[in-house]
């Protein structure tokens, strides 16, 4: 659907609380019983990026919840955000919440005919003075590191000259195995800013380092590096 104004508290839902497990609908999008509720009143924030264009890719974790939140948080901080999604992104939460909270349309597939007409991935890296992937996955740090190219957002990473940053999120074995680290190690090196993960509780009801950082605090963390 289309939306012709920035979203506001009254008309905007998002997750609020944490995921329980088994609450995921048949569909693999978020079911009525997780515990969904209007955004409360803005929370100060201690950081601010105006006048950043910042190109925030949500990959397939259930930490795809707080992206919602990260948009309000970011646009809070005076960034123009535009938002791209992998495919199973959006078994977790609907591009219609993302597109509302941006007040822009969401791109999910390097075959969106119309965007593509003008090779619509290209022009989407160009405008980015900032890429952000959170929640970064342990595929799409894979596909990060080795200069993968076989989805929307894997393409825009490969084809931006724009600082990226990563906010990885996972299950803690998956975060400490060889392979996520030795990626990790890389994209550092190549100077992918990475940002969390927290340690803490996990959805699938376990504890250890993966969850993603609070949106604050990835605001907070890109206006350091920044400035």
């Amino acid at each position: 659907m289309d939306v012709a104004r920035p979203p506001t508290t009254r008309h905007c839902t998002a997750v609020v609380a944490a995921v329980q497990p088994g609450v995921r609908a048949a569909s693999g999008k978020l079911s009525a019983r997780f515990r969904v509720g209007l955004f409360s009143a803005p929370m100060p924030v201690a950081a601010s990026v105006p006048g950043r264009r910042l190109l925030l890719c949500v990959c397939g974790g259930i930490a795809a919840y707080k992206s919602a939140e990260l948009v309000r948080r970011l646009r809070e901080a005076g960034a123009e955000v535009r938002v791209a999604m992998t495919g199973n992104a959006t078994r977790f939460v609907g591009t219609a919440t993302f597109q509302a909270l941006s007040g822009s349309p969401v791109r999910t597939s390097l075959w969106d005919e119309a965007a593509e007409a003008a090779m619509g991935h290209l022009e989407l890296a160009r405008w980015a003075d900032q890429v952000l992937i959170a929640p970064a996955t342990a595929d799409a740090l894979a596909k990060l590191a080795h200069g993968f190219a076989d989805d929307l957002v894997s393409t825009l990473c490969l084809a931006t000259t724009a600082p990226v940053a990563v906010a990885p999120a996972m299950n803690h074995r998956m975060w400490l195995h060889a392979a996520t680290q030795a990626n990790i190690a890389t994209l550092r090196e190549r100077g992918v800013q990475v940002i969390g993960p927290d340690d803490g509780a996990l959805a699938e009801g376990e504890s250890g380092p993966g969850r993603m950082s609070e949106p604050v605090a990835i605001v907070a963390a890109l206006t350091a590096r920044s400035g």
